[in-house]
C-alpha cells in the first residue's frame, strides 16, 4: 500500500535566490554529526555573489567562499579526530551558528521497509523483539539520528526535511531499529559519535533508489524515465490540483454521511459485493475513496442482552463501524486487524445491522482477509461458535478521491527516490551506507544481480567519496508465491554482489519470520551489520565478520566438491545434519542432494545425477538452512552456475 506523497519540492529551490538571508540544508542543523578526518562540505544558498564564511570551534580556521550567480554556495572544511560538542558558525549578511555539533563517523541508512522498520515496531501485525526494553535503555547521547522525510521527485532536489536528535526513548522509538543496533554496535567498540541518517521508504525497489543515468546504462527502465521526463513541465499545474483534491478529500474525510449509519436506512438501491475481498478484484481497479459496507444479520434470542465480538480482520486502510447505529469502533492501518467489542445494551434478538465506512486513501483497499477474519461470537467465546459474516454486502461508494496520475505518486517510479531522498544528502561526509532492501525486487533476480551493483556504484560516484564502505542485509526466506523460489534468487543476486570492492553482507536465513516479512530480531541483523564494519571498515582485529561464502566447486564423478570462504573455525551443520542442498545435471532440473562436512568443504551428490553440474542451496522462500561456521554464523544462499538462474 502506497501513501500518497506529492512531488512539491521540484521549484522550491528557486526561492532562495531571490533572499538575501543565508539557508543552509536541513542536515545542518543543532545535533549534527560531521564526518572525522575528512574535507566535510558545507553549502547552502544566499544572494548572488554574497562573501560566505564557516568557522569550527575545533580550529577557528575561518574558510570562505562566494555564492555563484544562482544564489548557491559549497566549501569544504577541514574536520578534527571524533569529539565534541562544537559550534560551526556559518557567516554572510547575517550569521547562523550551529551548536552541540559532534565529529565522528557519520552512516547512511537505506532501504524498504526492513530498514525503516522502527524499534517500536509495527504492533500488533510486525511486533520488534524486546521492544520495550530497548527504547527504555536507548539513552545514548552522543548518538545521533536524523531521519529523511519520505519525498518523491521527478529531479535531483538539494534539500529534504528532517532534523537531528540525540538518541533517547522518545527518538529512537520511531527510528530504525537496523540502523540504531549498527549504530549502538559501532559506538560501544568505538566510543566515538555516531551520525545515522535514516532514508527509507517501506515496499520500494531498487531502480527508485538509482539516478536516471545509471539506469540508463542499463536499459531496462528507458521508457518509463522518458514518461517522467515528460511530465516535468506539468509539476506546477499537478501540484495545484493536487492540493485542490487533497482539500475535497480532507472536507469528505470529516464529514461521515451520518445517515448511512443508521438501522432503519432503506438501502435496496446499494449494490452487492462478496466480502472480504479487496475492491481492486470486484471491478473498481482504479478506486480510491470512501466506501460505505452494510449488512444485516440475526442474532440469536440467546445473545440478546449479552456483550457480542465484532472481527473484521484487516481493512485498508481506515475504518469506522457501527452496530445498530452506534459507533463500536475505529482503527487506522491496513495491516491492523479490526476487533471491535459490543455492549450488550446493543444487542437485541433479530435482525441488527452492522456499518463500515471505509476510506482508502491509496493503493488497495476494503474489507480482505481471509473468510473466517469475518465473525460475530459472543464476547469471551472461540469465533469457531459465531457467526461467519463473509458473504454478499451491501456496498455504497460514498466519495472518490481524485487523484494525480499515478505514475507522479508512486515511489517505485525509477529515479524518483534517489531524487527526493539521496540527492538532497549529496555531498554531505560519510562513512559509509548500509542497505536493507530487495523484497521489492523478488522475482527479478537476474536483473537485480545487476541493478543493485549498478545502484551501489552510482551513490558512489555522486558521493565522490571513493568505493566507500557499503553493507548491506540478505533477505530472509518469506513465501512470496510463484514457484517458490523467488526470494532465493535475490538472495544470490546480492552474494553476486560482493564481488564489489568494499561490500558486505549480512545474511538473515536463520533469524527470518516465513509467517512475517518483517522478521523481528533487528538487534542480531545490525550487529551482524556491524560485524562487517568493525572488521573491515574500521580494522578490528580477530574479528569473525561473515558466516561461509560460496567460493568455487570442483566435479569428482558423480560428486561435487564445494569450498568456501569464511570458514573460521570449521563448518558446522547445526542440528545435526545438512539441509536444502540440491544438485543438477545438464538439463539444469535439481534435486534434492546428500551434504555432507569433510573439513571445510562440503561433498555433495544425488543417486539419480550421475554427472552433476552445478549444486545450489537454500533455494527456496522457505529455506530453513543448517550449514553455520562455528562461530554461529550462517551460510549464505548460492547457486554455483550463474547460467542456471533461468528465469529468475
Amino acid at each position: 500500500m502506497y501513501r500518497l506523497f506529492l512531488i512539491t519540492s521540484v521549484c522550491i529551490f528557486s526561492s532562495f535566490s531571490l533572499s538575501a538571508k543565508v539557508t543552509l540544508p536541513a542536515l545542518f542543523a543543532d545535533n549534527m554529526v560531521l564526518q572525522q578526518q575528512s574535507d566535510a562540505s558545507v553549502w547552502g544558498w544566499a544572494s548572488p555573489g554574497e562573501q560566505i564564511t564557516v568557522i569550527g570551534s575545533w580550529n577557528h580556521h575561518a574558510v570562505s567562499t562566494k555564492a555563484n550567480a544562482e544564489g548557491s554556495f559549497i566549501l569544504k572544511i577541514k574536520t578534527p579526530i571524533a569529539g565534541g560538542p562544537y559550534t560551526l558558525t556559518i557567516k554572510g549578511t547575517q550569521t547562523i551558528v550551529l551548536h552541540n555539533v559532534m565529529i565522528g563517523e557519520v552512516w547512511i541508512c537505506s532501504g524498504q521497509s526492513n530498514m525503516e522498520f522502527p524499534l517500536q515496531g509495527w504492533p500488533p501485525v510486525a511486533p520488534m523483539l524486546n521492544s520495550a526494553q530497548e527504547i527504555k535503555n536507548a539513552r545514548h547521547p552522543n548518538i545521533r539520528l536524523f531521519t529523511v522525510k519520505r519525498d518523491i521527485a521527478l529531479s535531483p532536489q538539494k534539500n529534504c526535511a528532517g532534523s537531528w536528535s540525540a538518541c533517547d526513548p522518545a527518538s529512537v522509538a520511531p527510528f530504525s531499529a537496523t540502523a540504531y543496533f549498527f549504530g549502538r554496535a559501532l559506538y560501544q567498540k568505538l566510543k566515538v559519535p555516531i551520525g545515522l541518517i535514516e532514508t527509507c521508504w517501506g515496499g520500494t525497489v531498487a531502480e527508485a533508489w538509482t539516478s536516471g543515468s545509471a539506469l540508463r546504462k542499463l536499459g531496462d527502465f528507458d521508457s518509463a524515465i522518458n514518461k517522467l521526463d515528460s511530465l516535468k513541465p506539468f509539476v506546477n499545474k499537478m501540484t495545484k490540483q493536487y492540493y485542490a483534491d487533497e482539500a475535497a478529500w480532507q472536507r469528505a474525510s470529516v464529514f461521515i454521511n451520518s445517515t448511512l449509519k443508521n438501522t432503519h436506512l432503506d438501502d435496496a438501491s446499494w449494490k452487492k459485493m462478496l466480502l472480504p475481498t479487496l475492491w481492486e478484484k470486484a471491478g473498481y481497479p482504479n478506486l480510491d475513496g470512501i466506501v460505505w459496507f452494510r449488512k444485516t444479520i440475526n442474532i440469536p434470542a440467546s445473545w440478546a442482552g449479552k456483550a457480542l465480538q465484532l472481527e473484521l480482520g484487516p481493512i485498508d486502510d481506515n475504518d469506522i463501524t457501527w452496530f445498530n447505529g452506534n459507533k463500536i469502533g475505529a482503527t487506522d492501518g491496513w495491516m491492523d486487524p479490526r476487533s471491535y467489542t459490543i455492549p450488550g445494551d446493543m444487542v437485541k434478538a433479530g435482525k441488527n445491522v452492522i456499518a463500515i465506512r471505509v476510506a482508502d486513501t491509496g493503493g488497495n483497499g476494503g474489507i480482505y482477509g481471509a473468510k473466517d477474519a469475518l465473525n460475530i461470537h459472543l464476547a469471551g467465546s472461540s469465533s469457531d461458535e459465531g457467526i461467519n459474516l463473509s458473504g454478499n454486502w451491501k456496498y455504497k461508494i460514498a466519495f472518490v478521491k481524485n487523484t494525480i496520475p499515478l505514475i507522479t505518486q508512486n515511489p517505485n517510479n525509477p529515479t524518483v527516490l534517489y531524487n527526493g531522498m539521496i540527492a538532497p544528502l549529496l555531498p554531505f561526509a560519510i562513512r559509509g551506507a548500509i542497505w536493507y532492501q530487495g523484497e521489492s525486487n523478488v522475482g527479478r533476480g537476474t536483473q537485480y544481480a545487476k541493478l543493485f551493483p549498478d545502484m551501489i556504484q552510482d551513490w558512489r560516484n555522486r558521493w565522490k567519496e571513493g568505493n566507500f564502505p557499503f553493507y548491506f542485509v540478505q533477505i530472509a526466506p518469506y513465501p512470496y508465491g510463484g514457484d517458490g523460489k523467488k526470494s532465493a534468487a535475490i538472495r544470490d543476486a546480492q552474494r553476486r554482489t560482493l564481488q564489489l570492492p568494499n561490500t558486505g553482507m549480512a545474511v538473515t536465513l536463520d533469524i527470518g519470520d516465513t509467517t512475517n516479512i518483517h522478521p523481528s530480531h533487528k538487534q542480531e541483523v545490525g550487529r551482524r551489520l556491524a560485524l562487517w564494519a568493525l572488521a573491515k571498515t574500521y580494522g578490528e582485529k580477530n574479528m569473525v565478520y561473515s558466516g561461509p561464502l560460496y567460493k568455487h566447486m570442483k566435479v569428482e564423478g558423480s560428486e561435487i566438491t564445494l569450498s568456501f570462504d569464511y570458514c573460521d573455525g570449521g563448518l558446522v551443520a547445526k542440528g545435526g545434519r545438512l539441509n536444502d542442498f540440491e544438485i543438477a545435471g545438464a538439463d539444469g532440473i535439481f534435486v534434492p542432494a546428500t551434504a555432507t562436512i569433510k573439513g571445510d568443504k562440503v561433498i555433495v551428490f544425488a543417486t539419480s545425477i550421475k554427472h552433476p553440474k552445478a549444486v545450489r542451496y537454500g533455494w527456496s522462500d522457505n529455506a530453513e538452512p543448517h550449514l553455520f561456521n562455528k562461530t554461529g554464523l550462517p551460510a549464505s544462499t548460492f547457486i554455483t552456475n550463474a547460467s542456471y538462474y533461468r528465469s529468475y
